[in-house]
């Protein structure tokens, strides 16, 4: 498939501005999909590490949906011609606080668009750069990969996959089923149907299951050190999605502080051993 990187990379640079009032509902609603004990979020209350992700959500018409549920190729994303799109990992800091009621701007730039061949074919990677205002001060800087690749073949070779750490500090054991898959899709306005259409996953895009969301996975990882160290003030975050985690099986969150008291190394380790996602948190 000619990839055409050239054209690709004439989207370096472009921008686009979306402005939103932060809602206290989707902090509610996350909260009770994470059965959280919260008290109510209202005006005034800060977001969340992560919780932005449930705001300036990306509204499409129906009709300009893909075959996959995403929005169809073009427009602020360059035209990656491979079917197949995930969200890698993203490198978050977190530099003041962004509160529930108020008038926030979000800035995205297309950072860098890069190819390489992969095991399975071609790979296209496409890094986009969110910051976040509320007016002037800016709350989060974040990098935001994203992967473009082709649909899977019967002869393509396995995955390989890393043996995730045995041992941990804390960990946490999670059986995910379709309503929490479900209510992730709808509170991020995430069409993509591996992510609540079984018979697409498993008929037309050969997955055993359900997948879950990478940013369900890193917002769980995050809510597990909120859990375990509910003091300590999260000031940056980064995660990299290893391999996919599924439905049909329980998986578990692991985290492990560092010898420095200030970074905490945190992981997804699935059923089979396998690590699914790696993250590092810097707290202060």
């Amino acid at each position: 498939m000619a990839i055409g990187l050239a054209y690709l990379r004439e989207w370096v640079g472009k921008s686009q501005t979306l402005q939103d009032r932060i809602a206290a509902f989707p902090s509610n609603a996350m909260a009770a999909t994470l059965n959280r004990d919260d008290p109510v979020y209202a005006d005034g209350t800060p977001l969340p590490p992560l919780w932005h992700w449930l705001h300036f959500l990306p509204i499409y018409k129906l009709s300009d949906a893909g075959y996959d549920g995403h929005a169809a190729l073009g427009g602020f994303l360059p035209p990656v011609p491979l079917p197949r799109r995930m969200w890698a990992g993203s490198r978050l800091r977190f530099l003041a606080p962004l509160r529930i009621g108020r008038d926030l701007r979000k800035l995205s730039t297309v950072a860098s668009v890069d190819h390489k061949q992969g095991r399975s074919g071609e790979l296209v990677f496409v890094t986009i750069r969110h910051q976040l205002f509320d007016g002037d001060t800016q709350g989060v800087d974040e990098e935001h990969n994203i992967v473009y690749r082709e649909a899977s073949a019967p002869d393509d070779p396995p995955p390989k996959l890393t043996p995730a750490p045995d041992a941990s500090a804390f960990s946490r054991a999670v059986l995910p089923d379709p309503v929490l898959l479900f209510r992730y899709s709808a509170l991020t306005f995430n069409g993509h149907r591996i992510h609540y259409d079984l018979p697409f996953c498993t008929g037309t895009e050969g997955y055993p299951g359900l997948v879950v969301h990478g940013p369900l996975l890193a917002t769980l990882l995050m809510d597990l050190l909120r859990c375990q160290m509910p003091q300590a003030q999260v000031t940056a975050f980064e995660f990299r999605a290893i391999a996919p985690v599924f439905d049909t099986e329980g998986f578990s969150l692991h985290g492990q502080p560092q010898a420095d008291g200030k970074t905490i190394q945190l992981w997804v380790r699935r059923q089979d051993g396998a690590l699914a996602m790696d993250a590092k948190a810097m707290i202060a």
